[in-house]
């Protein structure tokens, strides 16, 4: 459970009735929270808090069988309308929220006091009719309080009752007639304390915020300031007011246009409303903020004062309008500027962080498919600038550097970089400039891990940011141009906050990417590809066996030098170099006829085999690209050597072309010589075929079984394509626990 005070933040105590009031006493109780944190909600309800009620009441709390716990404090914030994925979190707002920089519009010190006049004739009859004719349609349900009583201790009248309930055109028809005794249209009422009106229409079923069926107004209400003053700022706001009353009291009671959907939105509304007008000068009473309020009804007296309409139709026309002008006046954006006045004098750009691809503040996303290794490239490249060395061939600046780790366990994640140290040769003093974040199992949305990351960034000066990999906090849909540009924005914030370059992978799409542009290879809409300063592209090239079996021996070969060179240099100098013989027996062979036999022999023909089996798993992969900053580079070769990239000094992969989607090339072979594709129940017949003849061949004593491993060997295909063929039988062939292929 969240701090439970924190989420009574979105509960205003002013909307919540007797028995609300109580459960969260109870509830704050049994979670272990003191009476001081129910009466320090409870003052915010300035019309019924009395001071010490909460500590009388809190000893009656003494538990029961069913106890009324925490969830009932978060049950009832939803109920009035707080939404806790909405929530606002260190001045970052969520995807669809607006940001308003500080709100303040005006200085109040400024604004000249506006002086309100009353009515030269007094007709109550049309004060009434006007503001119902203004609020209302005529077959809606108002509500009207005429019954009051005296509040002995803030010595003032205060509504009896909850009233009455009135369909606005019987009351229209009564107010025609009634020669200005409204009494006769409402009921009579007391001319010391005036009367009230609920200024949203109801269903007629009672006065609750549940009976509202339109949220179309709200109250605007400050007794703290002069009427003259409150005049003025209301009309310097442009509030789009409907109708503004002088209450005979000390207050203006503005009721302002809100038109919201629903009461979740209309708490929104009037959060955002009453925040502009306290930035500018207004001290809102913010116990008025429910729909079914009260306000005072015009046409009224209230002791020695009428309670009037001073205006109508005031200000901007609409919620919308006015929000928009408020927007307009303080988005917190900066001026145009006169590219004239400072040509000549330009502020130097951001220092280049990686020379020729990103400077620092700066965005890059690095993009590629499986097994290319992002996530150890992306600490190769944060070892490089924690120690100012190359990446891939690049020249790194030195700084600090934050790796946020969202996918490892912390154990793994503190292995892979030592081993990324030993197998790069990094100094180890490059650790004391490199931050670890481990989040594992403890991420969030992106929008609502930025303030907390830029929270802790903006202690320390770093240069750089990892985010590895964003597919732990992306929220949204992955295809949504919208969604995606509000997503990267988030990355934005970060570089801002902390000046800082941000650095994140995300991976490609399904299919071939040979035939694509670099920043279209990202998974997902185009604004992945588009929106950093530099993209990094690792696309995999499919290498020849003659390629492999090249890159197998060149390994071979090297291990053996290195290793001869440390363990016995003599006999390493009287032979020629690793690179002039063809094979890596031809290697071991010449050592093996030069020195005799030797107890360590076996250990070089070890380290030889050992570095070809490795170098199996090579991978050619080539870095291209797209910068916003920097002319475009010559696209990079490079091999991943588990667990590190190596640029190819070799020459090897430069021809050789990212691979395509074999389908689509063998379609285009069969369009270019006339001829039909062969269709799926066509590659199955064959695919049957050619299973059972190959069957039929090894199963020479007629057993009806064959070794599997014996048939792969055979045939040169996978273990996964055998079984897709066995599963084109339906049952006919099986593979047993023993390793065979069966004819059942």
């Amino acid at each position: 459970m969240d701090d439970l005070r924190e989420i009574l933040r979105h509960l205003d105590p002013g909307s919540c009735s007797y028995e609300e009031w109580t459960e969260v006493g109870m509830a704050l109780k049994y979670e272990g929270y003191s009476a001081e944190d129910w009466e320090a909600w409870s003052t915010k309800d300035r019309a019924r808090y009395h001071e010490g009620e909460c500590l009388r009441k809190w000893d009656t709390f003494h538990g029961s069988a069913e106890p009324v716990t925490g969830g009932t404090i978060y049950q009832l914030a939803i109920d009035h309308g707080w939404d806790p994925t909405r929530e606002i979190q260190s001045g970052f707002m969520d995807w669809d929220a607006e940001f308003i920089a500080d709100g303040k519009i005006i200085d109040p010190g400024w604004v000249e006091d506006r002086e309100i006049k009353q009515p030269d004739r007094w007709h109550p009859a049309r004060e009434v009719k006007r503001y119902l004719e203004t609020l209302f349609e005529p077959g809606e349900t108002v509500g009207i309080v005429v019954q009051s009583r005296m509040d002995d201790e803030k010595k003032k009248y205060i509504p009896r009752n909850a009233g009455m309930s009135f369909v606005v055109s019987d009351i229209l028809e009564r107010l025609s007639t009634c020669d200005d005794d409204i009494g006769a249209a409402i009921g009579d009422y007391s001319k010391d304390a005036g009367a009230w009106v609920r200024f949203n229409p109801l269903d007629g079923n009672g006065a609750k915020n549940a009976n509202v069926t339109e949220f179309r107004y709200a109250l605007v209400e400050s007794d703290t300031l002069a009427i003259e003053k409150q005049n003025a700022l209301i009309r310097e706001l442009e509030l789009p007011v409907a109708v503004l009353v002088h209450s005979g009291g000390k207050s203006l009671h503005a009721i302002v246009r809100i038109d919201a959907p629903n009461y979740a939105e209309y708490q929104k509304r009037v959060d955002f409303l009453y925040k502009i007008c306290q930035k500018n000068g207004m001290e809102i009473d913010r116990q008025n903020k429910n729909p079914s309020r009260l306000s005072r009804l015009p046409g009224c007296m209230r002791g020695k004062q009428k309670q009037y309409i001073v205006d109508t139709n005031i200000g901007k026309r609409s919620w919308d309008e006015w929000k928009e002008y408020i927007e307009s006046v303080n988005d917190d954006l900066p001026d145009f500027e006169n590219i004239y006045d400072i040509i000549d004098n330009l502020p130097p750009k951001a220092p280049e962080l990686v020379e020729g691809v990103l400077r620092e503040g700066h965005k890059m996303l690095i993009v590629g498919g499986s097994k290319t290794g992002k996530s150890y490239l992306l600490i190769e490249f944060c070892l490089a600038v924690a120690s100012g060395r190359t990446w891939i061939g690049w020249k790194c600046a030195q700084g600090r550097v934050l790796y946020v780790n969202l996918e490892l366990d912390r154990n793994s994640c503190l292995h892979r970089f030592k081993d990324v140290c030993e197998a790069t040769g990094t100094p180890r003093e490059a650790f004391r400039h490199l931050d670890i974040w481990n989040l594992r199992g403890r991420t969030e949305s992106i929008d609502k891990l930025v303030p907390k990351l830029v929270r802790r960034a903006k202690k320390h000066s770093y240069k750089v940011i990892v985010i590895d990999p964003i597919y732990k906090v992306l929220t949204g849909d992955e295809n949504s141009a919208e969604q995606m540009a509000k997503f990267c924005n988030q990355f934005d914030r970060i570089a801002t906050e902390t000046g800082a370059a941000v650095v994140y992978v995300h991976h490609h799409s399904k299919g071939a990417q040979g035939g694509k542009k670099s920043m279209d290879r990202a998974s997902g809409s185009g604004v992945f590809g588009r929106d950093p300063d530099a993209l990094l592209d690792l696309i995999e090239l499919p290498l020849t066996e003659d390629a492999k079996r090249q890159t197998v021996r060149n390994a071979a070969l090297e291990a053996g030098s290195t290793w001869l060179k440390k363990n016995y240099r003599k006999v390493w100098a009287e032979l020629p170099q690793a690179h002039d013989f063809n094979m890596p027996e031809d290697y071991y062979n010449t050592v093996k006829d030069r020195t005799g036999i030797t107890e360590w022999l076996g250990d070089f023909l070890n380290v030889m085999l050992a570095a070809e089996e490795e170098a199996d798993a090579y991978s050619g992969l080539r870095v291209d690209g797209t910068l916003r900053e920097f002319k475009r580079f010559k696209p990079v070769d490079i091999w991943f050597k588990f667990p590190i990239h190596e640029v190819d000094t070799t020459g090897m992969l430069q021809d050789i072309k990212p691979d395509e989607d074999s389908r689509s090339r063998s379609n285009r072979q069969l369009q270019k010589s006339g001829k039909r594709a062969k269709t799926k129940e066509e590659r199955d017949d064959e695919m049957r075929s050619e299973f059972e003849q190959t069957f039929e061949m090894l199963d020479v004593e007629g057993k009806g079984k064959v070794k599997k491993d014996e048939f792969l060997t055979n045939v040169g295909y996978s273990e996964k394509s055998l079984k897709r063929r066995i599963s084109l039988f339906d049952g006919r062939y099986s593979i047993d626990s023993n390793g065979y292929i069966r004819n059942d």
